[in-house]
This record gives structure tokens, sequence and C-alpha cells, in this order.
């Protein structure tokens, strides 16, 4: 061990130069460690994706305050031998614990818990396939390849892609799910609903469109009327005029289309195609489904939200009272421009 004179008299320059043949002695001397002792405390959940290998292990146990240092653990992974192997998933440690213990911790399969994904009701299968991946560790690519598959899943050949046939629900995933498994567990939830509604399977792509289309333009108030404004319309053979669809159908997200996106054909395109779109624009969850069965009774003709807020809709019978509702709305939306981003 080096005396610590060596490093009281020297110089900056040449104390750099013996912390780099000795460092652990330097780091004594100066009573500075890079690990922390014992089996640490509280609750930290860290997730390892596949692929990962073991200094990406080490950035992410640091930043989560589980180790010191990334060297810490990553020292003790290159030290170690077999050679560790640590298994993708979501883990629940400790914080500020000795790298050796957060090492045990990931070796026993007690500390890996289930993954669980949120998906709320209108979310479209890009972003269930987003937040699947990020909640669960499973790649994307994965999740988009298996969505592919739609026929595998039980989605019909007619339908035009998985949209609207992943039900809106928490989904608890054990380590080790694959990806076509979490889809299918998606769709058989949605299949239930259907059956629990008295959906023909016949029915089924017919009644998840009308209710994709009024999942996205309803508030959950109104749903049973927003449904009865598009049946109202295709029965007179009025286009439905939707701008979601016009969105879907471009790839966009904003509230108002642009003159573009409007001008665009394509089977969601309802400014431009008659009746309901090709398929579902959005994974509709029990109220809108319930709203696509049972429409209210009316004879309304239009319908626009005034106040995106708080989701008020006004409901018209005529083009002039809808013309009113709707410079309500390019007033509200003049002062609210945030929510056309």
């Amino acid at each position: 061990m080096l005396p610590l004179m060596v490093f009281v008299v020297a110089g900056g320059g040449l104390l750099g130069l013996a912390y780099q043949a000795y460092p652990d002695q330097v780091k004594t001397a100066f009573g500075w460690k890079d690990d922390y002792a014992g089996a640490g405390s509280g609750s930290v959940r860290i997730v390892i994706r596949p692929g990962q290998v073991g200094g990406d292990v080490a950035d992410t146990l640091a930043a989560a305050g589980v180790t010191k240092t990334r060297q810490a653990f990553f020292g003790l992974l290159l030290r170690t031998r077999p050679e560790p192997k640590l298994m993708p998933g979501t883990y629940r440690l400790a914080g500020h614990q000795s790298a050796a213990h957060a090492l045990a911790q990931l070796e026993d399969p007690k500390n890996r818990i289930i993954a669980s994904v949120a998906i709320p009701e209108g979310s479209t299968v890009a972003q269930i396939l987003q937040l699947t991946s990020e909640n669960t560790g499973v790649p994307l690519a994965d999740l988009k390849a298996a969505a592919r598959d739609r026929t595998a899943l039980g989605v019909p050949k007619a339908a035009p892609n998985l949209e609207g046939w992943l039900f809106p629900a928490t989904y608890d995933f054990q380590p080790g799910t694959t990806a076509p498994r979490m889809l299918a567990a998606m769709t058989k939830r949605m299949r239930q609903s259907l059956d629990a509604q008295h959906v023909a399977p016949a029915d089924r792509l017919r009644v998840l469109t009308l209710a994709g289309l009024v999942q996205k333009e309803g508030n959950g108030t109104d749903d049973a009327k927003v449904a009865r404004v598009f049946l109202n319309r295709i029965a007179k053979k009025i286009p439905l005029q939707s701008d979601a669809t016009v969105s879907y159908g471009a790839g966009g997200t904003t509230v108002l289309p642009t003159e573009r996106e409007y001008a665009q054909k394509n089977g969601y395109n309802t400014y431009r195609k008659a009746g309901l779109p090709i398929g579902p624009i959005s994974n509709p969850g029990d109220v809108a489904i319930k709203a696509a069965l049972h429409p209210a009774a009316g004879k309304w003709l239009y319908f626009v939200t005034v106040n995106l807020a708080t989701g008020e809709t006004v409901f018209s019978t005529t083009g002039a009272q809808h013309e009113k509702a709707a410079a309500q709305f390019r007033a509200w939306l003049a002062k609210h421009p945030s929510y056309n981003n």
C-alpha cells in the first residue's frame, strides 16, 4: 500500500498518476469508496431490457440509486466467475446497497416482479405497443411483428389491421411472456367484452368500427347520442365527416386535420368516403361498445365538442344550429391554441 505521505506531498499531476496505478489504495487513503455497504433500504424498481449487457445494467443501477457508482457493479461483473447471467425483466431492489448484494438480488427470481401495462380507452395500436414495450421491456419490434400477424390473434381477415381489437384495461404479465402472448391476452379480453354484450362474431368488425369512432369523438357521457348521429347520417346517406377519422387515416394526432389531410383519399377519410371507415380508428372500452349497440333515440345529424377541456358537446338537427355551435368551438379553440398541437 502506498504511504499516505506520498499523496500529501504530491502535486495534482502525481496524484492523478498514482490513482491510475493504485485506484483502490488512493480511494482508501482519502476515505472514499465507490460502493455502498450492506443490503441497503427502501424499494427501487428497475427494468433490464432484452439485449442489454452488463455495462447497461450497471448504468441503470447507478442511475436509480441502487448502487453508488457504475464501476462498483460493472467491476464486480468482470471479476465474477462464472459470468453472471442477468435475465430481462422488472425487478424490485433496495436502494443504496452494495454491488455484491445487488447482484445477488438480480440473480434471485423472487425479485423479478410482474410487469403491469395500463391501456387507456381510445388508445391506438401504435400507442398500445409503445406502452407495452416501455412497461415490460419486450422490444417494440417484436410487438409490431406480432401485431402484423392479426389472424393468429383471432382477428378476422376482413379487418384491415389490429386496430380496435385490443381491449383497454390493465394487464399483468409474468416475466418471459412473449409479444404474441401479450397481444393475445388483449384480443381475448376484447372478444370477452363483445360476447358479454351479445355481439355475434359476424358483427364484431362493424360494431368495433362504430365503437372506435364513438370512443374518439364521444366524451363518455354522450356516447349513445354520438352513435345515433353517425347512424342517422348513414341512414340519410350523408358523409360522417369525422375529423378523427381523417386524422387517423393521415397518421396524424391533431384535433383539427390540415387541408392536405382533408383531401387525402383513403378508407378512413369520412369526408370523401360514405358510411363508416374501413375499420376502427381506436380501441374502445365497454361504454363505447354499449353506445354503438344501443344508440340514443333522436334525430340529430350533427354534433361538435365546444370545450375540449370539459368535453361539453352540442347536438343539432339542422345545419344552421350546427354552424352556430361550430362557431362556439372555434372561439374556444382560439383561446386555447395548445389543444390543436
